[in-house]
């Protein structure tokens, strides 16, 4: 399976958490129900009956299949530490900005007519806070993997082909074929 930059993003601000996320499916249902507001939402949110959810709040059901683990978990993850979420998100904004790791192809367009073949490249990169606080931003607002790649290639062609826009001024950086991605704080 190929990596995301969304569901880097989001490792990126798990790696954060103070504290573990709960670890039975009971205690991450009663989590999910205190946040959402009752065992209709949860349902909702994670494509099963209210009973279901009610049957694991109670401990009647104790082992999700596979793909419910996955979708409680997720949910959990989602809405665990919210503060210090938003602090790491702000921290990354501001000062420190992230470190991009990736293994992708990257394509060139310089000078008019002129080009260079794309190739596979290992790449890392610290990306300034601008394109931290870009990234976070347009995860939130629901953007496209594309476009959380273009924000992305933006960075890596100014940070690290055009040395901070000290050389190579006008060179465009096509960013596809993300091998692999891990976006670090």
């Amino acid at each position: 399976m190929v990596d995301s930059i969304g569901d880097s993003l989001d490792r990126a601000l798990e790696s954060a958490f103070t504290r573990p996320i709960p670890k039975s499916a009971q205690a991450q249902m009663k989590y999910l129900v205190k946040q959402l507001k009752g065992t209709k939402p949860v349902a909702q949110a994670l494509g099963v009956s209210q009973r279901t959810v009610e049957r694991y709040v109670k401990g009647q059901l104790k082992r999700p299949r596979r793909d419910l683990r996955d979708r409680i978990e997720r949910e959990v993850k989602k809405r665990w530490q919210p503060q210090i979420r938003a602090k790491a998100k702000q921290k990354a904004a501001s000062t420190d900005g992230v470190v991009v790791s990736t293994r992708a192809r990257f394509g060139f367009t310089a000078a008019p007519g002129t080009t260079d073949d794309a190739r596979i490249r290992d790449i890392t990169q610290a990306l300034p806070p601008e394109f931290a606080g870009r990234l976070f931003t347009a995860r939130e607002q629901g953007a496209t993997e594309q476009q959380l790649q273009r924000i992305a290639a933006e960075g890596l062609a100014r940070m690290y082909f055009r040395a901070n826009d000290t050389r190579a001024h006008g060179l465009g950086v096509e960013f596809t074929d993300i091998e692999q991605i891990e976006i670090e704080l």
